[in-house]
Order: C-alpha cells, then structure tokens, then sequence
C-alpha cells in the first residue's frame, strides 16, 4: 500500500504540468523560428485526445515554411473535426470521474475562426480568390453560429476582423459590392462590439477601403455620410496594383490552472457549493444524485476545484510599419487574439465553474463510500482523486497574439519596401527587406509576416 502510494504522489506530481509544459519541447523549437525541427517533433507526437491541436499546428508550421497547398490540407483536417466533433458518451462520463482532458479537445470560438482565416490567406497566398472567397462563406456560416450561440451584445458573437479579411478579399476579387458590404459590416462590429468589448476602434485603412468602395459603387449617399462620421474627405487615387501586409505579433496566451476552495452547505432538497473568498454559490439538486452519493457528499466539509485560465505570452515589439520610397505606412492593430482568448474563456467561466464542482463532489463522494468498505483503499482513492483534479489547460498555442495590417499602393516593376519593428527593449527598430514584383496592373499582392 505504501509503495502504491507513492507511486501515485509522483504521478501527482507529474500531472500538474499545464498542456505548455507537456509540449515544451515543440514549443521551444517553434517560438525560436526552427520549423522544420518543429514540425519534426510533431510527426512523431500525435494523440487522439489532442487532433485539433495536431492538425492546426500542422498547418501553421506549413504555412510559416511557405508550403501553403500542404499546410491546408492540415487545416481543412481541422475544420472538418471542428464541424464533425461529437462528445463522446463514454469519455464525457469519466470527464466528471477524472478530468476534462479525457474528452477530445473541442476548439474554442475564436480558434474555429482561425483556422478559415489561414486558409484563406494561404489561398490568397496562391493567387486563387475563388478558393479564398469560400473559406469566406464558410466564415460567413461560422460567425452565424457564433452570433445564434451568443444573443447578448456583452458576448463576442461577431468577428469584426473577419468582416474585414472577407472584405479585402472580395475587393481584390474585383467584387467591389460586396467589399463595400463587408468593409461596412466590419466597421459596425468595431464600433458597437470591440469598442465595447476589447478597447479596439475600426482601423483607419477600414475607414479609407469603405470610402473608397461607396464611391466605386457609386454610393454617393453613403460616402457623404462616412466623410462627415470619420472627419474625413476621399480624394480618388490611381494606383498600379496593391499589397496587403498582415503582420502576425507574437504568439496567443497558454492556458494555466487555477483553484477555489469550497464548503458544502446542504439542505432541503437541495445542496450548494460556496465559496467564502469569491462569494460564490453553487446549488446542486440533491434529485440528480443517487442516495449514496448525497449521503456522502452530506459529511464532506471543504475540497478543491482546479479550472483553466489563459496567461499571456507578452510580444517582443511595441509596432511597425512599413517605408516604401520615403512614405510611411504604419501596420494597425485589426484583431487582438489575446483579449479575444480571454473573453471567450470568461464567457463561458460560470459553466466551468459548475462542472468541476459536480466533478469533484462526485469524486470525493466515491472516495467516502470506499473509505467505509476500507480505509486504506478509500486513502488511495483519494490520493488518485487529488492526482486527477486538474483543469483543461490545452489550447492552440501557435496562433498570433495580435494581427496589424496596412495596404500599400505598388508600382509597375520592381516595388522595395522596409518593413521596421519596435522591440519593446531596443532603442532601434529590427529592419527586413521585401521585394514584389509587378507585371500586371489591378492586381492585388498579399504577404504575411510572423513576428516570435
């Protein structure tokens, strides 16, 4: 029995390794920009539990090493599992037995959108708008759902940044009309949603693509309206081709763990779980129960509760933007993934909340009726119900932790542009050239660039 025991304290000990830790070893190679080594690892690390993860950071690596055809065919692998995902009955039962991570991970909100934004970049990265405007309706039918899940304006329920993606897509397409309509939709979100939700106003250059489309529809009504809202007036410019520059800065939040403590209060009926130091109560019908189960769970006195939380991965540079022949063009922040990652979590915090207290209660009242059969067994059992009381702390761990973008107009021929970044410890911004070259005018060119 003893050794049995021990055993279990150096699995305890063991398992209060987030998902970070576990994949430390990818993590390591991935932050440091040694992709192949990267995606070597990850051949050969691949579980049934985690195959979302498997397959988005697949398709992240891939597309990071320019391989856009093979890194979405790992994503579309993504999508399909996001869109196909059924709980599994008997892995739902042994979540409340043991922890959330037996159950196959399941893609938060905002990572389900991701997946479609970086196949259809890679499309774009392809010059196939026909194959990025359908990622684009499969966005539109996501972030429907997202809108049906959510029905208060406090939820993140509509993705400003996507309205926008889907705009610039279509506009590039030659589709002004429905660019205009989605430039405007963006717009709305950013004003009624992100101002609200995350601190975040529509970007300037979404300000000049809207003017600029009412006016190549001929919306002279609204072009007025958004001049005089913006403190703005649209002068038409002829421009050769353009470029559409996204800068992906830093890397998402990693999910940690944390715990409350709870007192069991019973009573007619029903019995609730509350914490003094957070001021929270949680009721649970004792008719749920079976009764055994509320008899022992009648004697228990104070146990705890381990629930996800995100920790953020601070970024390396503070901005930037991008010089081409003595003119600046800065890069605006779009999308805050980070905040985003923490509102969706904390949206969802009161149903975390309910379920690992059901998981433990029914743990610890297990763990009482063994004691009276036997009490060195009901010890082991509840060495194994504190080596198993642990949060779900997996999640993408690859995505950006913010997204800028600017569009840049081109010139026929040979186009050299200085993109400059601010580290947050350097007096002086890190430079990186890019060269395009254009043939064709109308053509809209696309490049994406990470910052570790």
């Amino acid at each position: 029995m003893k050794r049995l025991s021990l055993i279990l304290l150096v699995i305890l000990i063991a398992s209060c390794s987030t998902y970070y830790q576990v994949n430390q070893e990818f993590n390591s190679r991935f932050e440091q920009g040694n992709l192949a080594s990267a995606e070597s690892f990850l051949k050969k690390n691949k579980t049934k539990r985690t195959r979302f993860l498997y397959y988005a950071n697949r398709g992240v690596v891939n597309a990071l090493e320019g391989q856009y055809e093979e890194s979405n065919k790992w994503f579309e692998k993504a999508y399909i599992y996001s869109e196909d995902y059924a709980k599994d009955p008997a892995a739902v039962a042994a979540s409340f037995l043991v922890n959330p991570q037996v159950v196959p991970y399941q893609a938060e909100d905002h990572e389900q959108l991701l997946i479609l934004y970086y196949k259809a970049l890679n499309y774009l990265k392809l010059n196939d708008y026909e194959a990025a405007l359908v990622e684009c309706r499969r966005l539109n039918v996501r972030l429907n759902q997202l809108s049906d899940k959510y029905k208060s304006d406090n939820k993140y329920r509509r993705d400003a940044f996507i309205h926008n993606l889907m705009g610039i897509i279509y506009e590039a397409s030659g589709d002004v009309n429905n660019a205009f309509i989605a430039y405007r939709n963006a717009y709305e979100i950013y004003e009624s949603d992100y101002e609200k939700l995350f601190g975040l106003g529509p970007p300037t250059q979404l300000k000049q693509d809207l003017l600029r489309t009412a006016y190549l529809n001929g919306f002279m009504t609204e072009l007025y309206q958004y001049e005089d809202e913006f403190g703005m007036s649209y002068q038409p410019v002829q421009t050769d081709a353009n470029l559409i520059f996204f800068w992906h800065n830093g890397l998402g939040p990693v999910k940690g763990e944390w715990s409350l403590n709870f007192a069991v209060q019973g009573g007619d009926g029903a019995m609730a779980f509350a914490s003094t130091d957070e001021g929270m109560s949680f009721p649970i019908p004792i008719n749920s129960l079976s009764d055994e189960q509320s008899n022992a769970l009648a004697d228990l006195k104070v146990f705890r509760v381990a629930f996800p939380k995100y920790i953020e991965r601070p970024v390396s540079f503070a901005g930037a933007y991008l010089e081409k022949e003595g003119s600046t063009f800065d890069l605006e922040l779009a999308e805050d993934v980070n905040d985003i990652a923490f509102k969706t979590l904390q949206e969802r915090m009161l149903k975390e909340l309910g379920k690992g207290i059901l998981r433990v209660a029914l743990k610890k009242a297990a763990e009482k009726q063994l004691r009276k059969e036997s009490d060195g067994w009901g010890a082991v059992m509840g060495i194994v119900n504190a080596v198993t009381e642990k949060a779900d702390t997996r999640n993408w761990q690859t995505i950006p932790h913010s997204i800028y973008y600017s569009r840049i107009p081109l010139d026929i021929g040979k186009n050299e542009l200085v993109l400059k970044t601010f580290n947050v410890k350097a007096n002086q911004p890190v430079e990186e050239v890019f060269t395009y070259d254009v043939d064709q005018k109308g053509v809209t060119l696309f490049q994406v660039y990470q910052s570790f």
